[in-house]
């Protein structure tokens, strides 16, 4: 198995998986490398089934500061180059935040500085973020000509922190502080900046000590559910996986334990 250069990935406790992107000189940028280690990262983690709970973070002092525009790697296109190809370059780019919301684990992810472009991209396909006092946020890409919907962000940011909100963000290309990320709802919850590992650890193990099914389900139910056309549509996904998970030897257990 080929040691990846550009990631690492701990074990900090039982059910608990660490990805820290680790290109700390280039505040974890995406270049060719990252995309091609991070996506078979995914891939690993979702097979892995020892594994409850994922924490995606940054090593050093940012979290990701988009793609590596200044030396991503060879298969780097310019405006030249023929435009399937340059749709199958954003295509790879963005299967990364879609392999990130598709893990069957919860994600958490700790945003420990910048988080930007693509960077927020992952970040928004995780299922709980939290931040430190030193995050800050920005989609950027509209400030490269570029625009500002890609890698999910259209579609998971309004559904966050609301249409007007993520319009604003998005058509500016500004810096959002940590606080008016908490402020919009972006984060659950800003915590020191020597202490976010140990919380992120913290919600990650609280999160892996459930039932894998019922924390499954319920992750799967949210995505459904935020597009469910209808309350009853999204009450017979509920009813579903309660009747599912009811039946389950670890639930029986479970409420024994409540119950005595």
């Amino acid at each position: 198995m080929t040691v990846p250069q550009t990631l690492e990935l701990e074990r900090p406790g039982d059910g608990v998986a660490v990805l820290r992107l680790n290109r700390p000189k280039q505040l974890n940028a995406i270049n060719e490398a990252m995309q091609t280690e991070l996506r078979q990262a995914l891939a690993d983690l979702t097979a892995d089934h020892a594994v409850h709970a994922v924490l995606l973070t940054g090593a050093g002092r940012g979290f990701c500061a988009g793609i590596d525009v200044r030396d991503f790697g060879p298969s780097m296109l310019d405006a030249t180059a023929p435009a399937l190809d340059r749709m199958r370059f954003q295509e790879r780019m963005a299967a990364l935040a879609e392999a990130v919301r598709a893990l069957p684990q919860p994600v958490i992810a700790a945003v420990n500085g910048p988080c930007v472009g693509a960077g927020l991209a992952l970040c928004l396909a995780a299922d709980v973020r939290i931040c430190s006092q030193v995050a800050s946020f920005a989609n950027a890409a509209i400030l490269l000509g570029l625009s500002g919907a890609e890698m999910g962000m259209s579609y998971h940011l309004p559904r966050i922190v609301g249409t007007s909100v993520a319009a604003d963000w998005m058509l500016t290309g500004r810096t959002v502080s940590a606080t008016e990320a908490d402020r919009r709802g972006l984060v659950s919850e800003v915590v020191e900046s020597d202490r976010l590992a140990e919380r992120a650890v913290e919600l990650a193990a609280l999160i892996a000590s459930h039932s894998p099914l019922g924390a499954q389900l319920t992750k799967r139910a949210l995505q459904v559910n935020t597009d469910a056309a209808s309350l009853s549509a999204a009450l017979e996904l509920e009813n579903r996986n309660q009747v599912i998970s009811h039946a389950t030897g670890e639930a029986a257990e479970r409420r024994k334990k409540w119950s005595s």
